[in-house]
């Protein structure tokens, strides 16, 4: 198969599981297929998938992430010992662990092609990460709490694994338990990493946009967590602060001092 054989392949699929979509058409522009398949993807449920599902998926993953330009944490230089910052797209960078930004039910976002994160990254890691989270929480019984973490393998995305954790809410005024729970998502974090013998990890500006923390003062937060948990472990684990927005950039030049 080719990409749009694949594309199509997988469309299709999709749409035969659910009875409502059985009439819908396939639009005929590649941008259009990959919307509307980015979408079924999006709403899937944490169901059952047979072995050639996963084997067209993964090849259709694989040959959209050839296409892109991947980047490899030895092309980067540190800021600071052990501390880099990257401005791009985290589901492209190669690294140990990159870290997921989840919610409470820590099953990806299904808002068709939202522009959060969580979307992202499970777009691109394909079903599988969507059944593994299912199952941590199947065994785990209850909505994961705030300030935690989990890992799972990263499936098709070029970093080994994905840590998930679930960033506080803000609701109106920034309170002092909103940063302390950030905080304990980043040292939940480390700590996960370093229990399973990580040597880097990529952390996302977790808890900004849709949970509406304060860039800075999350930006602040995280930068102090990480240098407070590095001093206190003497640990030799890399740390990358990864920025899509020109605005968290400049904050993390200036809190690093990089500029």
């Amino acid at each position: 198969m080719n990409q749009t054989e694949r594309r199509l392949f997988l469309i299709k699929k999709l749409l035969s599981e659910q009875s409502r979509y059985h009439d819908m058409g396939i639009p005929e522009e590649e941008p259009e297929q990959k919307r509307l398949l980015r979408s079924l993807l999006n709403i899937r449920m944490p169901e059952p998938v047979n072995d050639e599902f996963l084997a067209v998926q993964d090849a259709y993953l694989q040959e959209e992430l050839r296409c892109k330009r991947i980047t490899e944490l030895s092309s980067l230089t540190p800021v600071q010992e052990g501390i880099y910052l990257w401005q791009g797209d985290i589901t492209t960078l190669a690294c140990d662990a990159i870290v997921n930004a989840a919610n409470s039910q820590m099953l990806g976002c299904f808002c068709p092609c939202h522009g959060c994160i969580d979307n992202a990254i499970h777009t691109y890691a394909g079903v599988q990460l969507r059944l593994a989270c299912a199952d941590l929480m199947e065994q785990q019984g209850h909505e994961e709490e705030t300030g935690k973490a989990k890992i799972t393998p990263a499936f098709n995305l070029p970093c080994r694994y994905v840590l998930h954790t679930v960033g506080p809410i803000v609701q109106g005024g920034l309170t002092k338990k909103d940063k302390e729970l950030l905080a304990s998502c980043y040292r939940s974090c480390l700590a996960l990493a370093e229990n399973n013998n990580l040597r880097n990890i990529a952390f996302c500006c977790i808890s900004t946009g849709e949970f509406h923390f304060p860039n800075d003062k999350a930006a602040e937060i995280a930068v102090q967590t990480v240098k407070e948990y590095r001093q206190e472990t003497h640990t030799n684990m890399e740390v990358i602060f990864n920025v899509f927005k020109d605005e968290d950039y400049k904050i993390y030049r200036r809190l690093l001092g990089a500029d």
